[in-house]
């Protein structure tokens, strides 16, 4: 509306100008080259307008003329971009799609038309990548390096190429140019610190861990975390050479870290060789409370050398009672118990295991047989047992396990990579530990009655062997006993003739071991038996 009221007033003011001018017509004249002309004013301002309309349509004219080849030239590149853009965005989706064929045509294509594009050569690495040409692609990625805009790219692409083909003295440079042009490259920062940890460069590796926090490449929370475990990797190199710095490193490390057991560990040892048996006390003790771990159990029971077997019992048991019920605590107490020759407290805390025992658990229970009761062959029977039991949590990362603590993952390179874990996830079922089959052993077994006939097989399972492997038995049918020679004792009572229960690591007899619950000869000597190994134990093989 308002522009409406503007174009008539405008009109309106022009209108009463030419009528204004019309009342007052007025002489003009000119004279040039003896021509002499005259005219009112308000034709001559016509006349005036008239020609410099003309004047700026014939200038028009000749400047469309002249820049017709240049706008010619502009419109045929424009539209050749187009295309070469169209090409390597094709050739983009062609790549993304895994089509070889279709990515190496619209490369060509964007080559082609659009060589200088920044995005062709891209087109150009990836669709090489595709088709296993690591040449092509690696001399693309060179020239996008020389490039400013793709610098950062290339220098990836080159990163990524030399990881491939295992050069990392190559792929670390790239990585170190990439982190020093663009500090808050994730990829650049986290790759320089795995080589600055590769090389057990600690010190360099703290530069790097507190450049990238800068960058805000990290929180505070894992800065914090991977901070603590590269100065424990660093007071753990320097134990040996200097270890009033290891100790300052260590204890250091406890404070950014309190769960850190390998720190813990170390600090506790270094004060301990140092005199300062309290402090590292103390450190053990919130270290165990934290996270309980036998290597605290260890050293908090040998902090004095000179300490009896009971006192270290005493000291233990003083330990677990910060965390009661818990496996590593148990697991303690029975060591310190058999280290004292207390076999009845050993004994106690390990029976709540044996329904489901690790292999550290087998291995506590061989030695307690057979240093209380000196019996070798139960002894065998739990070691064998262990072979197969489930595993104690042990240092695992990326399905690597190590005996000890190591900074970063000997798989991927990964700081703070291990974990105190079980390796494999087994959840082992209850079953019959080796006293109740003990029990079931020494009970009276009725006499051998002849059989008789019946309608269907009775099961009868045959005489348990001793243990060599575990391996499992199912209930047997239709076996009949071994026949035996006149006069001789039977080999083995006739069990229950119901399915059995799960076995306990049955073992092969051997003649000259007859096992832990071996049978009592009789008095009189045996007659003679005069048949082959595979009449007398054919059973077996059935």
């Amino acid at each position: 509306m308002i522009r409406v009221i503007l174009f008539l007033l405008f009109v309106g003011v022009v209108a009463l100008g030419f009528v204004w001018l019309a009342d007052r017509p007025g002489e003009v004249a000119i004279t040039w080259l003896g021509y002499r002309i005259e005219t009112s004013f308000l034709v001559a301002i016509v006349a005036i307008a008239l020609v410099a309309i003309l004047t700026t349509v014939l200038w028009s004219a000749a400047l469309f003329v002249l820049r017709t080849p240049r706008r010619m030239a502009r419109a045929r590149g424009e539209r050749r971009q187009r295309q070469g853009l169209a090409a390597i965005a094709h050739g983009l989706v062609a790549v993304g799609a895994g089509d070889a064929p279709a990515a190496r045509k619209f490369a060509g294509e964007a080559q082609r038309i659009a060589p200088s594009e920044s995005l062709t050569l891209l087109l150009a690495a990836q669709t090489a990548q595709l088709h296993g040409d690591r040449v092509g692609a690696e001399a693309a990625f060179r020239e996008m390096a020389e490039r400013p805009e793709t610098r950062l790219i290339g220098l990836r692409g080159l990163y990524i190429e030399s990881r491939r083909r295992a050069d990392l003295a190559a792929a670390r440079v790239f990585a170190e140019e990439a982190a020093a042009t663009a500090p808050s490259l994730p990829w650049a920062g986290q790759a320089v610190l795995e080589f600055r940890c590769a090389d057990r460069d600690w010190e360099g590796a703290l530069k790097v861990l507190d450049r990238n926090l800068k960058a805000g490449l990290l929180d505070a929370a894992t800065w914090r975390r991977h901070r603590a475990v590269l100065m424990t990797a660093r007071a753990m190199s320097l134990e040996d050479t200097n270890r009033d710095a290891a100790k300052g490193l260590a204890l250091e490390a406890i404070k950014l870290a309190p769960d850190l057991v390998p720190a813990a560990a170390l600090a506790g040892r270094l004060l301990a060789d140092a005199g300062e048996v309290r402090k590292a006390g103390r450190i053990l003790e919130a270290s165990w409370r934290l996270n309980p771990h036998p290597e605290f159990a260890e050293l908090f029971a040998h902090l004095r050398i000179a300490d009896s077997a009971r006192e270290r019992l005493a000291r233990i048991e003083a330990l677990i009672r910060q965390t009661p019920g818990h496996v590593e605590g148990r697991l303690a107490l029975a060591r310190a118990a058999l280290d004292a020759r207390e076999f009845a407290t050993a004994r106690t805390t390990l029976e709540p295991l044996l329904g489901a025992p690790t292999q550290r658990v087998c291995a506590l229970m061989a030695e307690l047989e057979e240093v209380e009761h000196g019996d070798t062959g139960r002894a065998r029977e739990w070691m064998a047992r262990a072979l197969h039991a489930a595993r104690d949590p042990g240092w695992t990362a990326d399905g690597f396990v190590s005996d000890r603590w190591v900074p970063v993952s000997p798989v991927t390179g990964r700081l703070d990579a291990f974990q105190w874990k079980v390796p494999v996830a087994e959840i082992p079922g209850p079953s019959r530990v080796i006293e109740e089959v003990r029990q079931v052993r020494q009970a009276p077994q009725p006499a051998i009655q002849p059989p008789a006939e019946q309608t269907e097989p009775v099961p009868i399972a045959p005489p348990e062997p001793a243990p060599v492997a575990e391996r499992p038995v199912e209930a047997v049918t239709e076996l009949p006993p071994p026949p035996a020679p006149a006069g001789e004792p039977p080999s083995f009572p006739p069990l229950a003739t119901t399915r059995k229960a799960a076995p306990i690591i049955p073992l092969v007899p051997v003649p000259d071991d007859p096992g832990p619950d071996a049978v009592a000869e009789p008095e009189s000597p045996p007659k003679p038996d005069r048949r082959s190994e595979s009449e007398r134990f054919g059973w077996l093989y059935r």
